[in-house]
Parts: structure tokens; sequence; C-alpha cells
């Protein structure tokens, strides 16, 4: 039996040494809640110094070697065309599963993950940490309280630095087979879905990217223009060329300008400011913020939200439909890169890149 002073333990098993480095960090920040009890990574050396480095008694190979035994939770930190296949193999073995961005490489795989969570016992939750930060989390605050009023514009920006050092130290990255995009499905996919949260289902998207920042396969530059679907716009520039490396989220309503801080890989963190064009409107969106509860942010946050959900119920903090409407602004950034025209959404299961975009864009861009 479990209480709020005494809370269940859950046992974690992290594939992947890259940002799994990062997931370990986490949850070693909640020792109450979780126990790394193994991890996996291909390259015996690295999963070694990093298993002992963390005292983390059992070390895999191979995602079978891992599954003969049982956890509470597998998170997955692996390249991002593996996400889909070992998601079905972690939830055919009846556990729980978390999964870095992307979730899947296509439409028809997020379905076909929605309905295997659906036959099996096990739950996914797809991350995405950016939600949790305080700033972004304020900015929601307001508009459940309907201070914000109608989106008018927003504009986001990943203007971010990658040498090919980055590419050295990660050989799937910037090849369509194994990271299933470039910037628009690594780099800003994060920024694009906090754009999504606040803003709601998209309308229609228009997108241009190329590969002439770094010459790999998969694009490194990009601008888009996004219409949703109770009027609002937004835009977004990314690039992997910029000094000094900034992210930047502005929305502006009708009743108040919202405006993030300029941390690369924060965005959703504090300082944000939040200004209303007259007094007696400023002083009600500062009542506001000063109601504000701040709950513990990024990958801390959300796996304090998915012990929660796993413990006592809650609801999960990050949906498969979350990570579908990532997955179909990709499918329709893509098809607007491709075709030069404007996507518009929803996109069905006819559509041309219901089943994947990675092997028309390799073709396009090569």
């Amino acid at each position: 039996m479990t209480s709020a002073a005494h809370p269940q333990r859950l046992k974690v098993a992290v594939v992947g040494a890259g940002v799994g480095k990062g997931h370990i960090a986490a949850y070693r920040e909640l020792p109450d809640l979780f126990e790394v009890a193994a991890f996996c990574d291909i390259d015996e050396t690295k999963g070694r110094a990093l298993a002992d480095e963390h005292g983390i008694p059992r070390l895999a190979l191979s995602l079978d070697d891992l599954l003969a035994e049982h956890y509470d939770l597998v998170d997955l930190c692996t390249p991002s065309g593996l996400h889909y296949r070992q998601i079905l193999q972690v939830l055919d073995a009846g556990l729980n599963v978390i999964v870095e961005k992307p979730l899947a490489a296509s439409l028809a795989e997020v379905e076909a993950i929605r309905k295997a969570e659906a036959a099996a016992s096990g739950r996914v939750f797809p991350i995405f940490q950016y939600r949790f930060g305080h700033g972004i989390a304020k900015l929601h605050h307001l508009k459940a309280r309907g201070l914000l009023g109608r989106a008018s514009v927003a504009t986001a920006e990943t203007h971010w630095l990658r040498t090919q050092e980055y590419y050295d130290r990660g050989p799937w990255r910037g090849k369509w087979a194994s990271e299933l995009g470039g910037t628009l499905a690594t780099h800003a996919i994060h920024i694009h879905d906090l754009l999504l949260q606040v803003l709601g289902p998209l309308e229609t998207v228009y997108a241009r990217a190329d590969n002439s920042v770094n010459g790999n396969e998969t694009e490194d530059r990009a601008i888009l223009a996004l219409t949703f679907r109770d009027g609002g716009y937004a835009t977004s520039s990314v690039t992997l060329a910029a000094l000094p490396q900034e992210s930047r989220l502005k929305f502006c309503f009708e009743g108040a300008t919202a405006e993030s801080g300029l941390d690369p890989y924060n965005p959703g963190h504090e300082p944000w400011t939040f200004r209303h064009p007259d007094p007696d409107g400023q002083a009600g969106l500062d009542a506001a913020l000063a109601e504000f509860e701040p709950q513990p942010e990024r990958f801390v946050g959300q796996f304090h939200r998915i012990h929660r959900t796993l413990t006592q119920g809650a609801p999960p903090p990050v949906t498969i439909d979350d990570s579908r409407a990532s997955i179909e602004l990709l499918t329709a950034a893509y098809w607007s890169i491709l075709t030069g025209e404007a996507a518009r959404l929803p996109l069905g299961a006819d559509h041309p890149f219901h089943d994947g975009w990675t092997t028309t864009m390799k073709r396009e861009f090569a």
C-alpha cells in the first residue's frame, strides 16, 4: 500500500546513452518515485561507463536482452528511426514505454501505435519536456482564466548551431532513414509542439526548406507559415547556422502579448513577459500570475506527472494525440516543401505522405 508520504517507486530501464543521460539525471532528482534499475546500449564500453557512473545495477546490450526482465517503464532514447519498432516491442512485452520525439515516421505508424496500446496492458508516454517550463505554464494559466482573448499572430524562432562534430558524434543524424528528417523533425519539433499546444489545431501549413547549411541528406534551415482553425497565424524560422544560439516564442493575443526568453534549449522556462495595453488589464494579468503555482519542469516535470498517471490514475501529461498533431505538422510541412503548395489539414489516410515522407524527401534533397 502506498500513500502521498510513501509513493510507489517505479523501476525504470533507460535505452540509449545520448539524450538518455538527461533522462537518467531527471530520474535521480526523483529518488522517491523512480529507480533506474537497468540501462541498455549497443556500445558496451559506453554503456558500462554510464551504468557505473550512476550506480545502475544492470547493463543490457540489446532491447531483446533488456526485456527478458520486468520493469514498470522502459524509456526509449534511441535514434528516431527505431522508435516505432521498439515501441511495439515494449508494448508486446506488457510494459509501459516512454519515447523520445518524434514518436514515429508517419501518421500510419502513429495509428498503429494507438491500436497496439489499446490492445496492450502498457501505456505510451511521448516526450515533450518543453511543455513543462514555468513560462509556458504561466501562459496556459492566463489562457484558462480567459485573460488573453483570441490569438492574432505568433512567431517561433529556433536559431541553433550544428557543425560536423555534432553529426560525427551520432552517425544516424542527418539521414532520412535514421533521423526521419532534419531541423524540423529533430530541432524545432519542440517549439512547434508549443505552438500547437497554445494555438490549437492547424488549418494550413506552407513550408520551404533545404540542406544548404551542412550539406547532409536532411534539411537544416526552414521557414513555415501556419494558419490555425480558430483564425490565428504563426510563422517559424529555423536554422542550424546561428550564433548566438537562441530560441524565442512570441504570442500576440487580443488581450495580451506573451514573449519568452532566449534560452536556446529551454524557451518554455522563465523569464517570460506578459503585457497588456492598458493598466487595468495589466493589473489583471499580474494578479492572475501571482496565483500561479509552479510545478516541476522539463524532464523532471514530465516524469513526475507520468508517475501520477501510473500510480494515481491522473491524465497522461502528453498523449498519443499530442504526438499525432506533431507528426501531422511534419507530414504537411514536408509535403509543402515537396510541392511548393500549402498543405490543408486534417490529413486523411489517402494523403500521399500518410505512410511516410522519408523516401521521397531523400530523393528530393539529393
